[in-house]
């Protein structure tokens, strides 16, 4: 009896122990993961969705918080002097969560563009809603109260062959991101205003 209570003594130890290791690699490699996915995954993105900017919306980027959402936003001036912002929103694909990077011009809440920049899409298949452009294209001109559900669901995005259900993740994240600019586009011109 004593020794098993032993064991568990210095079993419960040693798992404290590295929980705290754990929790202190996370906390101090958080900084540099957060460096790395904003620099080789919404960085890319931004350039793309807005490349006649004429600020670094990377560097200009700030949190916006509105009854308890808070959301990481990327405020643009387009070369035609028009404001502009991108967040990232997510959906639900087939092989996990798909990001969706939305960008909307502030002045007539209509999408510029969007790109995926995440995803764990089969390769090949549902991959292609981040390397094949005529897909994600559709959303671009849409107004932010258009319905973005795919055709089979009444809604005005056409599905990708074979890939339904990844184009159902990027349609759920473009629904996502309706939601999150309608709650927070007040304080989003606010932060863009600044």
């Amino acid at each position: 009896m004593r020794e098993m209570l032993s064991m568990i003594v210095v079993l419960t130890v040693l798992t404290a122990v590295s929980g705290g290791l754990l929790a202190a690699v996370e906390q101090t490699t958080r900084p540099q993961i957060e460096e790395q996915v904003l620099k080789f995954q919404k960085e890319p993105a931004i350039k793309e969705i807005f490349p006649d900017a004429t600020n670094n919306p990377i560097q200009e980027r700030a949190d916006v918080t509105a009854d308890g959402t808070t959301l990481q936003v990327f405020p643009a001036v387009l070369s035609n002097g028009k404001k502009a912002v991108a967040f990232e929103a997510k959906g639900t694909g087939f092989g996990g969560p798909v990001g969706l990077m939305v960008g909307i011009n502030i002045d007539t809440d209509e999408i510029i563009a969007v790109r995926v920049t995440t995803h764990s899409e089969t390769p090949g298949i549902g991959s292609r809603a981040k390397e094949d452009l005529s897909f994600v294209s559709q959303f671009a001109g849409k107004s932010m109260s258009a319905n973005f559900s795919l055709k089979k669901g009444g809604g005005d995005i056409d599905a990708m062959s074979g890939a339904t259900v990844t184009s159902g993740g990027v349609s759920q994240a473009a629904i996502a991101a309706q939601a999150l600019y309608k709650k927070l586009k007040p304080e989003i011109v606010k932060q863009i205003a600044n």
